[in-house]
């Protein structure tokens, strides 16, 4: 298993139920894996050592039949391995990470707090490897 950081693999961060079931291989290029570890050094392992325990990926890499398939925008950063979707345990403690992010994570690109028709929530973070490409943008989106 390739590690990207401390406490994320390239592993989960591209492992896809979808793609599992479908039997797409979503197994993203050389570049797109430097792209991921950027995410996981800039975003996800800053929050991980914030948090002080384990935080989950529920969307990471797709590639664009992935991508296609589960309904995501045609130029999303996910399909460039700059972005992932990270499971929050409630609304409140999404906000709180999403807050903390845009404090503290000077590189991000965006930390958006989704929540989907059924109820589901979850905070959208990334991050590009051309600094100055990113946003830094942190906001609500339900």
């Amino acid at each position: 298993m390739q590690q990207l950081t401390a406490h994320f693999s390239l592993e989960e961060t591209t492992r896809s139920a979808k793609a599992t079931q479908c039997g797409i291989p979503n197994e993203p290029g050389i570049a797109f894996i430097s792209n991921l570890q950027h995410l996981c050094q800039e975003v996800l392992e800053p929050l991980r050592e914030h948090v002080g325990k384990p935080i989950h990926v529920s969307s990471g890499y797709r590639c664009r039949e992935l991508n296609q398939l589960v309904g995501g925008v045609p130029n999303s950063q996910h399909m460039k391995g700059e972005a992932a979707d990270l499971i929050v345990p409630t609304p409140a403690i999404g906000r709180e990470w999403l807050a903390w992010i845009e404090k503290n994570c000077k590189h991000f690109d965006q930390a958006i707090l989704e929540r989907n028709k059924k109820g589901a929530w979850w905070l959208h973070v990334s991050c590009r490897r051309e600094l100055h490409m990113n946003r830094h943008q942190a906001f609500l989106k339900f």
